[in-house]
């Protein structure tokens, strides 16, 4: 019988627990449910009031692996969701609001990915993204030298970065914004990308072709496009090992000269976040959004 826990009032239904998820480590799908119980109050604020695509893996990174973005059958009429536009016409997604909407959600084995606009104003961006993917024998370490770069470079256009691993191989950079459209954020992140090419010969591309990738940086601009989404912050991946897209220290970005530094897993982030907190906390502080580059102040 599967058990039913309550969360906040809610009855969710938490099967397979002595499941393995990530065969590496021996991580188990209870341990997944834990990680999240514990984590949730730095996790809920980045999933809130964003339409949420499960990236599934319920039989672990080896077992089939694929993504949900339409309201899965059997979802309690408790879970929020939200009509969103597609290309192909309308669509209702999962909103996960809270504690007990989070559990549900955690329960079918998913990675959590969100766009950089929220369910009331699709299309509308507030953060900005950008992923930096290693072409190896590129790593990450590379990745923390572009980082840098773009901080300064956003820096000079009135705009704080804020570093997070993506949980596989990069780096995501993340800026909050005065909403602005996501064509207009796509187009200057596409500038930005050009420019650190251009300016980091060899170590960087804005190029997604896979044959000019190896050995360099590829800066991927594109997932500020409002069809696009990213692994949100705090995120289990579907990996051998549970590793997580953990936010960074600066310090940590600078000091780093081996890839096994940034390596974050499930057990090292409640640590970290009675360390640090939420490290990108900024991001929820509207009187630190900046305008988009080349807009009219009060205008995006």
């Amino acid at each position: 019988m599967t058990p039913i826990t309550e969360v906040e009032g809610r009855k969710v239904a938490l099967s397979n627990l002595e499941k393995v998820l990530h065969p590496a480590t021996g991580f188990t799908k209870g341990e997944l449910l834990h990680y999240y119980a514990t984590t949730a109050e730095a996790v809920l604020p980045h999933l809130r009031d964003r339409p949420v695509s499960f990236l599934r893996y319920p039989d672990g990174p080896d077992g089939q692996v694929f993504f949900t973005k339409n309201v899965p059958p059997g979802t309690p009429d408790w879970v929020a969701t939200a009509q969103v536009p597609r290309s192909e016409g309308p669509a209702r997604m999962v909103l996960v609001q809270d504690l007990a909407s989070l559990m549900w959600a955690a329960n079918l084995v998913t990675e959590f990915h969100t766009p950089q606009w929220r369910a009331d104003s699709p299309g509308l961006a507030d953060r900005l993204v950008l992923d930096l993917d290693p072409g190896s024998p590129a790593t990450v370490v590379e990745c923390c030298r572009v980082a840098l770069w773009l901080r300064e470079r956003l820096a000079a256009d009135g705009l704080t970065a804020h570093p997070k691993t993506s949980g596989s191989k990069g780096l995501h950079l993340l800026a909050a914004l005065r909403p602005a459209p996501s064509a207009d954020v796509t187009s200057y992140a596409r500038t930005l990308a050009v420019e650190a090419q251009a300016e980091l010969a060899g170590l960087v591309t804005h190029r997604m072709t896979r044959s000019v990738r190896p050995g360099k940086v590829f800066v991927d601009f594109s997932q500020n496009a409002a069809r696009k989404t990213t692994a949100t912050p705090y995120t289990l991946r579907a990996r051998a090992a549970p590793t997580v897209s953990t936010p960074l220290t600066w310090e940590e970005v600078e000091s780093c000269v081996a890839p096994g530094e940034l390596d974050f897993r499930a057990a090292d982030i409640v640590p970290r976040l009675e360390s640090y907190g939420d490290l990108l906390a900024p991001l929820f502080d509207r009187d630190r959004a900046a305008p988009l580059p080349g807009t009219a102040p009060g205008t995006a």
